[in-house]
């Protein structure tokens, strides 16, 4: 996030696209609420009509796949009406003009054919938000898991920039980020192309510091995502894999792929907290420790990093994450010797300068936002200030393109994926959970009343979904949240599992993230008999 997680409170409109909050962030949903009952304009484009939806002043239900569009149509609307915030634009970015000449076509009317939503809608939400002195906008996974992905975040930055929204108290770029510590696993290098503090890993000055470092000789290759992993897997590239807290026979797309990838190995090693999907595939399998079992540090959504103690023992043979890997290390020839969790930080803040002056003895009580350069620097609640990390923030306008799979004659209907508010993520843990499971103990669909009566559905009746990956029975839930000709899936449940459904072919060019949020399927009635209710005798 540009800014921190309070200042929402106090936004004078805040716009959601491609985000659930309330059920995925409920924490921050609280947030958006008490904006809203102070007087914020609340602004939802969503293919689901979400809580969130039904508090909005314009609500833009839009077909998943075409947040381009309506991005360019909204900054059509600011630009064509004299809304935009011309100062921060001559003095703070760069490559207006070309911006301009891309979004010149993407009139309200024009977007309103590609999306879905109505041209007065867009020029409603656009002209709020542009109005508006502290405009936040909110995203998620909805933005990101598309073939057009990084498209989507640049059309954002872009918005944001137009008006003069970054750098500024209750305004920012803000992605709500879907796990605890997905913040904190990216600072420290857990992507294939950077070493700690996103420091590349083709710059050769950066790779020379942490070979002195490590007293070892690195690569300055950038390594695989998870999906390029999995298709070399299956090429029989990749020999060995080792995964960690992670269970993508479930979480990643087209599951039979992900199978015969992981079956593809000589070798997988999977280290959790329980026997996961995935980890019942294993070779090996290594006992880690929960949250409560370890000392260490989470870094979350607002770039905060935080302490979190150790609350109980370690359950069986389980070790903490860091003295599993400090163990194998020593055991493959890396001699390497840890006395502690804060030895491990020392190291960290001496080689991350993001991170350069947080301490475990300034984060004690409280956490530090970084950058946080210095030992006598408060941290960083709001980025961009003053400037932009490259100088000057440089407009990156971008074409609409449509998503990788539309829909057709034998798959007619868009299938989009997203979670609920009972499961968290595969459900590794909330699936061991009595009273989650009575809630919401199996896999479900949401469909449209119109599609509903077309095949004679009802909610609770089973219905077949296949697509071209795959099929799997489901029960569905009839209702009006979902268009027309669209059906939703949480992605939680291993049986069900509408990740068997999910396309692992259609790639984002950069980041190489699966269009997760856009398949095409088709459905038909189930043999499987609705459970007939058995009325109690009297």
């Amino acid at each position: 996030m540009t800014n921190s997680i309070e200042e929402i409170g106090d936004s004078d409109c805040i716009f959601i696209i491609g985000s659930n909050t309330t059920e995925n962030h409920p924490v921050i949903g609280t947030y958006v609420k008490r904006a809203k009952q102070k007087g914020a304009k609340l602004i939802v484009a969503d293919p689901r009509v979400i809580e969130l939806a039904n508090k909005a002043e314009v609500y833009m239900q839009m077909l998943p796949g075409t947040n381009v569009a309506l991005l360019n149509g909204m900054m059509h609307v600011i630009i064509d009406e004299n809304l935009q915030d011309n100062d921060f634009i001559r003095d703070r970015c760069e490559n207006y003009h070309q911006l301009v000449d891309i979004v010149k076509d993407y009139t309200p009317e024009r977007v309103e054919e590609i999306t879905g939503v109505s041209a007065d809608s867009i020029r409603k939400a656009a002209r709020l938000y542009a109005t508006s002195e502290k405009a936040s906008i909110l995203y998620a996974m909805g933005i990101t898991q598309h073939s057009t992905g990084t498209d989507n975040v640049y059309s954002i930055a872009n918005l944001a920039m137009l008006c003069g929204k970054l750098g500024k108290d209750g305004c920012g770029v803000n992605p709500l980020r879907g796990q605890n510590n997905v913040q904190g696993a990216c600072d420290l290098g857990a992507l294939p192309n950077v070493f700690t503090g996103y420091q590349p890993v083709t710059s050769a000055p950066v790779v020379e510091k942490f070979e002195k470092a490590w007293g070892v000789k690195l690569s300055d290759k950038p390594g695989l995502t998870v999906s390029e992993m999995m298709k070399s897997a299956h090429e029989g590239g990749i020999k060995a894999l080792y995964i960690m807290g992670e269970n993508p026979m479930v979480s990643d797309p087209d599951t039979k792929h992900v199978k015969e990838s992981l079956e593809h190995l000589e070798l997988l090693v999977v280290q959790d907290i329980f026997l996961t999907e995935t980890a019942e595939l294993a070779d090996v399998v290594l006992p880690a420790s929960s949250f409560a079992e370890k000392d260490g540090t989470f870094s979350n959504t607002e770039r905060r990093v935080q302490r979190i103690r150790k609350a109980i023992p370690n359950v069986g043979n389980s070790k903490a994450d860091w003295e599993i890997i400090v163990d194998l290390m020593n055991k493959m020839g890396y001699e390497s010797h840890y006395n502690s969790v804060s030895e491990i930080f020392e190291e960290i803040a001496s080689l991350t300068p993001s991170y350069a002056g947080i301490t475990y003895e300034r984060i004690e009580e409280t956490g530090i936002q970084w950058p946080c350069p210095t030992q006598d620097h408060p941290g960083t609640k709001v980025l961009h200030k003053e400037s932009f990390s490259r100088g000057k923030g440089l407009f990156k306008p971008v074409a609409f393109q449509p998503a990788v799979e539309l829909p057709d004659d034998e798959y007619p209907i868009i299938l989009t994926t997203g979670r609920n508010l009972y499961h968290y993520h595969t459900m590794t843990m909330t699936g061991k959970t009595e009273g989650l499971m009575n809630i919401a103990g199996e896999n479900y669909i949401e469909i449209n009343p119109i599609n509903a009566r077309k095949l004679d559905i009802e909610s609770g009746d089973f219905v077949k979904v296949i697509s071209r990956r795959g099929a799997v029975e489901v029960k569905a839930l009839v209702t009006e949240i979902v268009d027309e000709n669209v059906v939703f899936m949480p992605f939680h449940y291993a049986i069900g599992s509408v990740n068997m459904l999910t396309n692992s072919n259609a790639l984002d060019n950069i980041t190489k993230e699966p269009e997760l949020k856009v398949s095409t399927v088709r459905l038909e009635k189930s043999e499987i008999k609705k459970p007939k209710r058995v009325e109690n005798a009297s």
